[in-house]
């Protein structure tokens, strides 16, 4: 788990909060006021994904940004599991805690899916979402369809089920610490612009042991077991959900969750909802192109919310 103090470089400089909530030491940050916006990361980062975001919508949003259990400033059990439905119970348990309603949810990776599953739940809380690379699976017949087609043409799904047939996952992804550069690289980003020291030792802070890994260990160990289960919505969840402002920002270039795949799911539970592809931009598109996703996130919560301003540049 980070030092509470860390800052890496100012480059987050935001207050550190914790929640124990969901049973555990729950890190997020909590910046601005106004309507509330939830990003969820997701596989192998942390809330340090949303950096920019957090600069660019704290002046007129109150901008939530938990860490996974297992993930950044988070605590990492030793005697908990890491499947999907774990974490959807500890955003659940950390959005009442925190007393959360009118939210947008802005979704990255397996944040997808736990941000629909907490949706599923608590469709009463959700009034946008936005999935930047981020699944969103809700209840679509052809779901499980979709995830193996995906799998056979992603390098990261692969690379978990060959790792895990040879029984070196937990190795590798236990020695995060030092070489997540690897891991983020197989995922897939285009652009190399932002990697510094001060960059990776943001992403590699949070593994520096294979124990305190377990979170980024878990997460793939599920796809490659079964254990990850999908939250189904109800027909109230899904017609609420329907009717809610949606966007997807989608990097096109994203090897691992490949827009073909993902984006069809998305128009099925969001038949309103508009997608933006970002040419040459890869599955980490916070880090791709900060400024086009935080453009187009601004200025959705303007067109949908008449009570926010237009968004300011950087």
């Amino acid at each position: 788990m980070i030092a509470a103090h860390e800052t890496f470089a100012g480059t987050f400089p935001y207050r550190p909060r914790f929640s124990g909530a969901p049973g555990f030491r729950m890190h997020y940050v909590d910046e601005g006021a106004g309507p509330v916006v939830l990003c969820l990361h997701g596989e192998p980062t942390w809330g340090y994904l949303f950096r920019d975001l957090v600069r660019r919508l704290a002046p007129t949003h109150r901008v939530v940004v938990p860490d996974h259990m297992g993930f950044g400033r988070s605590e990492t059990p030793a005697d908990r599991t890491y499947w999907l439905q774990d974490h959807i119970d500890n955003a659940e348990a950390l959005v009442l805690d925190l007393g959360l309603s009118g939210i947008t949810l802005v979704m990255h990776d397996f944040g997808g899916p736990v941000g629909m599953g907490l949706a599923a739940r608590r469709p009463d809380l959700i009034a946008r979402v936005v999935s930047v690379n981020g699944p969103t699976p809700f209840g679509q017949p052809d779901l499980a369809e979709v995830l193996a087609a995906n799998a056979a043409d992603s390098p990261w799904f692969r690379w978990i089920a060959r790792a895990h047939a040879d029984g070196t996952l937990d190795a590798v992804l236990g020695d995060l610490g030092r070489d997540v550069l690897g891991t983020l690289r197989l995922n897939g980003f285009e652009n190399p612009a932002p990697i510094t020291d001060t960059w990776l030792r943001a992403y590699g802070a949070p593994f520096p042991t294979p124990g305190q890994s377990l979170g980024a260990i878990g997460w793939a160990k599920g796809f490659a077991t079964g254990a990850h289960r999908f939250e189904e919505p109800s027909d109230e969840a899904r017609a609420a959900l329907a009717a809610v402002p949606a966007l997807a920002v989608w990097g096109a270039a994203d090897r691992t969750l490949n827009a073909r795949h993902f984006l069809p799911l998305f128009r099925a539970a969001f038949p309103e909802g508009r997608v933006v592809e970002l040419p040459g931009v890869g599955h980490y598109s916070p880090e791709d192109a900060p400024e086009e996703v935080a453009d187009l996130l601004g200025r959705f919560l303007a067109e949908t919310d008449p009570t926010v301003p237009a968004p300011q540049g950087a």
